[in-house]
């Protein structure tokens, strides 16, 4: 029995050694002598402190910052859950976005949608549109959008809301990507944000587009790829060299 089992017994060990201890720290040892950077994960510090990573996006809402794709990753952004949608390009969830009812028996927003996205893209960045019915009807008290209101005027099968922007506007700009954590945004996407950056910084579109130029990205090896700005390197540069004012 013992001829049977040894063999295998000593062929298991064998590999467990090889594959599951040496070649390891043979890739690790490697990686962390040729681009020890990337290895540990393409980390950015400042002061000393890990602010983030050059490949996993991070959520920016403020006017003096660009804003990075959408993400579906857990709550958002988050590098433990990455996830997409997963919804077809004929999916009205994904078009028009939906509501739900929560604990309290209010109604929120259950999935955003393509629509909302492109209004408060536009009206984030000043950009010129067409509505079938005035925003204005869909503000609460306190002068804010209310999403439940649009998301359900955007899917009303009797006179739906058509919102139209007169810019096209960038699929990375209200789109996300499989992952959830895509770090760059499109060349023209940054261009359209720019004046708002602009403007809360203080400075010109001139030097706000000077500054994304210095951190566009091209084509990988030339050939893969598009050209794409790194949104976190962007606004940590734009801090360093202009602070709001």
């Amino acid at each position: 029995m013992w001829e049977q089992i040894l063999p295998g017994l000593r062929i298991k060990i064998f590999f467990t050694i090889v594959l599951g201890i040496a070649y390891p720290l043979l890739m690790t040892g490697i990686a962390q002598v040729i681009f020890p950077h990337r290895a540990n994960g393409s980390l950015i510090t400042q002061n000393g402190k890990v602010i983030g990573s050059e490949i996993i996006a991070q959520g920016f809402s403020k006017p003096e910052y660009f804003h990075p794709r959408a993400s579906g990753a857990g709550s958002g952004y988050d590098a433990t859950s990455s996830a997409g949608p997963n919804l077809g390009p004929t999916s009205a969830k994904l078009l028009y976005g939906t509501v739900k009812t929560d604990d309290k028996k209010n109604e929120v927003v259950d999935f955003d949608g393509l629509s909302l996205r492109i209004v408060h893209y536009c009206l984030d960045n000043d950009i010129a549109y067409e509505s079938s019915i005035p925003l204005d009807r869909f503000k609460d008290s306190k002068g804010d959008l209310d999403e439940v209101k649009l998301i359900k005027a955007f899917n009303d099968s009797k006179t739906p809301l058509v919102f139209k922007p007169q810019t096209l506007i960038p699929a990375d700009a209200i789109t996300g990507s499989a992952s959830g954590l895509d770090p760059h945004i499109s060349p023209a996407n940054a261009e359209l944000q720019a004046a708002r950056v602009a403007k809360t910084r203080g400075i010109s579109v001139d030097q706000v587009n000077h500054v994304v130029a210095q951190f566009t990205e091209g084509p990988a090896l030339g050939l893969l790829g598009e050209p794409r700005v790194n949104v976190l390197k962007l606004n940590l540069a734009l801090d360093q060299q202009f602070a709001r004012k």
